[in-house]
Order: structure tokens, then sequence, then C-alpha cells
């Protein structure tokens, strides 16, 4: 990102300039998916959604998506591209983990209501689920939360950390690793169509490969998951921005 006006926010043209320049990085002609990072205050909707678009029936973006936006404001966009014409997105990336489960309560019954695929992100809560992290210890470099105030402020909370222990209980009580837990419990929920993984390191992707090529949890491991996320509903993070 540059520091000029066409290198911020969802504008026309700083959404040509960038799809543009992503199309020159991945050396393509077209992108299967673009998505709209988190909701732009500052430029109309409309204004983004012809310049979207212009790039669909350019064919240089075959699906619209749109991630960190509420129920309301996916529903506001479809809307105005029906009215308008313009292609809506049916992609969604939302925040979505065991340990933060908001979009359970609106955005995923609204999500099924449209035909909105979901993909979340975070399926480890920024790391906080590969129990690595302690709350007596500063942030380990390299890491989401290192110098990171956006992902302290998300996760590192004590009733997070006391949360981490349980789920690692059940996990060994279960013969699983805490991430195997946590992705399996992520991949078994029924509207998630896939999930983004985030590796540093070959071992970590290995790992996250593992868990996901395994099964369903079973309703007793999840009915204990479900307990854990009962303490955390008063703290846990919104899922929009």
């Amino acid at each position: 990102m540059g520091k000029g006006a066409d290198d911020v926010g969802l504008g026309r043209a700083a959404i040509h300039k960038a799809v543009e320049a992503s199309l020159g990085r991945l050396r393509t002609d077209y992108l299967d998916i673009y998505y709209l990072h988190q909701p732009d205050y500052d430029d109309p909707i409309e204004e983004t959604l012809a310049a979207m678009d212009e790039l669909v029936r350019a064919g240089k973006v075959r699906y619209p998506a749109v991630s960190n936006y509420a129920a309301w404001q996916v529903c506001e966009i479809h809307w105005i591209a029906e009215k308008s014409g313009f292609a809506p997105p049916f992609i969604s990336q939302p925040m979505y983990n065991v340990l933060a489960r908001a979009i359970e309560d609106e955005y995923l019954p609204f999500a099924k209501r449209f035909g909105i695929a979901v993909i979340p992100y975070n399926p480890l809560a920024g790391g906080l689920l590969t129990g690595k992290h302690s709350p007596e210890k500063e942030p380990l470099p390299g890491s989401r939360f290192h110098n990171n105030a956006l992902y302290q402020g998300r996760y590192w909370h004590e009733d997070y950390f006391a949360a981490v222990e349980d789920l690692r209980t059940i996990a060994q009580e279960a013969g699983k690793t805490l991430v195997e837990l946590s992705l399996q419990w992520l991949l078994g929920q029924p509207q998630v169509d896939s999930v983004i993984l985030g590796a540093s390191r070959p071992e970590q992707l290995e790992e996250n490969l593992k868990a996901c090529e395994a099964g369903p949890l079973d309703g007793v491991v999840l009915a204990r998951c479900d307990e854990v996320w009962r303490r955390l509903r008063g703290v846990t993070p919104k899922y929009n921005r």
C-alpha cells in the first residue's frame, strides 16, 4: 500500500489500481475471488460496487467477496447490487473459531438465507489456539500478537487463556492436539465452506492439513466446546469492523 489518495479505501480508482497491482504480482489475467477487506465509511458503497462490477464485466475478477462486514451491510450491498444491476458478493470471509463465535447469532443465519459462502479467517485465533502463548509472558516475536494492538485487543485476555486451557484438556482427553481440535471443530460447522489457513513453517502447515483430513468431532466433544464458549459470550470480539 502506498500513501496516495488512490492507495487506500474502496473508491473506484483505488479498487482498479489495487486489482491491477494484484494481477501483476500474480502474473495472471484474472482473479478468482477478490475481497473487500473491510467496510469503507468514507467512499459511497455504490461507487465501490460499480467499480467491482466493471472488473467483473472486464473479466478481471470472477467473484466479488466481502470480509469483516456486518450482516446488515452485506444485505444492503445485495439490495443495491440488485437495484443497480451490479454483481453481488456471494462469498464472505468472517472471523470465526472455537473461541470467537459471534457470527452464529446473526451472520450465519443471514448467510444461509441468502446463499453466501462462509470461508472463515483466524481459525486458530491468531495463534492463541496453538497453546504456545502464556499470559505471564510477552507475546512471542514473530507472532500475530507481537507489537500488534489489534490482535492483543481481540484475544489477549485472561478469559481466553483460561478457555484455551479448558480446550487443551478436552483435546487431550479426546486424543487430539489443541490445533486438531480447533480445526476439526471449525470444519465441522455446517455452514463453513472452507477455511483460510496460515503457517510460517512447513511443519505448521503439515499439522494443519493433518487436522483438516480428520473426521468431525463427536457429540460429546462438541458439547464440551459449547460449554467453553458459553463462558466467553460476554467478552467475545465483534465479527465486523
